[in-house]
């Protein structure tokens, strides 16, 4: 998979996980309505994009820091892989969420989506993707490995920022159009559960970084 593809690809989740409303838009509609002004739509969509934008950074920041050893590279990424993959069977063998978000205050808001999106695994997800992205340095450079550490860590936090920006559209666009236009009722009508789509998918972004790895 090419640099283009694998950038599409973190744009794409980003999507993924604002259209989603595990990750919080509902709240914001909420919020939005009992205040009756827009305004408190976006509001609310900030500090719940801090949140996931420090889960994702989380999450990836160790795997771009070990992923400039060369001898252990293809290892690295195939363990991220499997381990994303595993993650993604637990979540579709255990769906419930848990017990301890339910008691998180709704004041906290970017403290809620920080655990909502790691319990979701939602940064583990774009590990695979991530470690492509990344550069490891060639034979008999182990000069620059300390450099090489340092851009694949900046090319993690790029990543980072990339895709949480696109969760934030994605998801306040969710928000505008179900406050301005839907309204909450349309939610009990039409409400999909996508804890099994959310597992299928840290399945198949555990395949693939297995498949980029042993290419």
């Amino acid at each position: 998979m090419n640099t283009g593809a694998l950038w599409l690809t973190v744009v794409a989740l980003g999507l993924y996980h604002g259209l989603n409303p595990a990750m919080g838009w509902p709240l914001a509609v909420a919020n939005g309505m009992t205040a009756r002004r827009a305004a408190s739509v976006f509001a609310t969509m900030l500090p719940l994009g801090g949140g996931h934008f420090l889960a994702i950074a989380v999450a990836l920041a160790p795997f771009a820091w070990l992923g400039w050893y060369l001898e252990w590279s293809r290892a690295i990424r195939i363990g991220a892989g499997l381990a994303v993959l595993l993650f993604g069977v637990y979540k579709l063998i255990y769906r419930r969420h848990p017990r301890m978000l339910a008691r998180i205050a709704p004041t906290r808001l970017a403290w809620w989506s920080f655990l909502m999106a790691t319990a979701h695994g939602a940064g583990l997800m774009l590990v695979p993707f991530m470690l492509g992205l990344c550069a490891a340095p060639a034979p008999g450079h182990h000069a620059m490995m300390a450099s090489m550490a340092q851009a694949n860590m900046s090319t993690a936090l790029l990543i980072a920022i990339v895709h949480t920006l696109t969760t934030l559209l994605a998801g306040i666009g969710m928000a505008w159009i179900v406050y301005r236009y839907l309204g909450l009722r349309v939610l009990q009508r039409v409400w999909i559960n996508l804890d099994a789509v959310w597992g299928a998918s840290l399945v198949l972004a555990g395949a693939a970084g297995i498949g980029l790895a042993m290419m």
